[in-house]
């Protein structure tokens, strides 16, 4: 063979080489932004479960962690993050919506309390995990998570943030007065009022308004907040993993204590309850809706019906860690009754998270379907 063959069998062959190279890189390149697709679309529920296997792993740093309150730098965190990213016409949307923000109240207060009564029904022992379920049922919504995910969904943050932070105020008077009324008649349930509404004021509030005043006072800042909101959604998201973390943690001794398959009902039980609450707060959106205008009604707004839905939906377990620790064992064994709560706190999130997941999803099918039906 010739100087000339040699030389063009070396050039087919290096071309073959590099066509090779560039189709493992562009499988490789695919294969990573589908990694990374899946990742910043599943985000909160990936956070949530990695802070959960991280609390089960190895305890230790998770207990340093609460020791240290790290759980209400977490919570201050989350809320200022939403008042900075709050928009000012947020705030009229939420003023607009407000039935939708009266009936949260009503159904996070009033009503789903009222689920405690079927939890008890239930027969398992120790009796203490039905009794703290129970309890966790006349609990105000969560701190954060609601209005993490509502936000997260293109929600009503703005009513999600009010109805958080009302019915935890008015949580104080209230639960004491559903406590003994449907679980502990007689045990004279009583909550550290003063302490309890200073924590919700410099955790909730305070942060807030922080958050807000901060981006109303430079226009460089709202700008840069506007530009970066998934990022800064996502830092929230990593916020909201450190609260089931710190919970797993400090709860794994005494998890280890009891039963399996008993635990495992207790979840069950959680689980199922969570999904009777989302059920029962639907239906109600849904029927206010019809009967208050349709389509036109405050409650047919997907932004208003699916922060309702959301923040009232959910319980908080720091408020229910303070009544049972005023209790003295009155209901029984303080960490048995906390036990199915931190499931119950951590499932609902994660179900939650799940469902907002596929609220996205919907709304990108809609908008595709909207852009492929509109005249070229």
């Amino acid at each position: 063979m010739g100087q000339l063959g040699v030389e063009h069998l070396a050039k087919v062959g290096g071309r073959g080489k590099h066509s090779f190279q560039d189709s493992t890189f562009q499988k490789t390149s695919n294969w990573t932004r589908r990694l990374l697709d899946f990742v910043t679309t599943n985000f909160l529920p990936l956070a949530l479960l990695s802070g959960i296997a991280l609390g089960l792993a190895n305890p230790t740093l998770g207990c340093v962690a609460h020791k240290f309150s790290l759980s209400k730098f977490s919570t201050f965190g989350i809320f200022f993050l939403s008042g900075i990213m709050l928009h000012s016409r947020e705030l009229g949307a939420a003023v607009e919506a407000w039935p939708a923000g009266i009936f949260g109240l009503g159904s996070i207060l009033l009503l789903t309390p009222f689920f405690s009564r079927l939890v008890l029904q239930i027969q398992l022992a120790p009796y203490e995990l039905i009794t703290g379920l129970a309890a966790f049922c006349c609990m105000p919504t969560t701190l954060s998570s609601g209005v993490a995910l509502t936000q997260l969904v293109g929600g009503n943050t703005a009513l999600a943030l009010a109805m958080t932070v009302l019915s935890n105020l008015l949580g104080i008077l209230i639960v004491p007065f559903s406590l003994s009324k449907l679980i502990g008649a007689g045990t004279g349930v009583s909550m550290p009022t003063g302490q309890l509404f200073k924590s919700l004021v410099m955790t909730l509030l305070v942060p807030l308004i922080l958050g807000k005043v901060l981006r109303d006072s430079s226009e460089s800042i709202a700008e840069f907040v506007d530009r970066n909101r998934q990022s800064l959604s996502m830092l929230s998201a990593v916020l909201l993993s450190l609260v089931p973390w710190m919970q797993v943690s400090r709860s794994r001794p005494l998890l280890l204590t009891v039963k399996p398959a008993v635990f495992a009902t207790a979840v069950g039980m959680a689980t199922l309850l969570h999904f009777l609450l989302l059920a029962f707060n639907t239906i109600s959106v849904k029927s206010l809706s019809v009967v208050s205008g349709g389509e036109k009604s405050i409650f047919s707004k997907n932004e208003n019906a699916r922060a309702v839905i959301i923040v009232s939906s959910q319980k908080t377990l720091p408020v229910l860690v303070a009544v049972v620790e005023q209790l003295h064992g009155a209901l029984g064994e303080s960490g048995l009754l906390v036990l199915p709560c931190v499931a119950a706190h951590i499932i609902q999130i994660i179900i939650d998270s799940f469902i907002v997941n596929l609220w996205l999803r919907k709304d990108q099918m809609s908008a595709a379907t909207k852009k492929n039906l509109e005249p070229s």
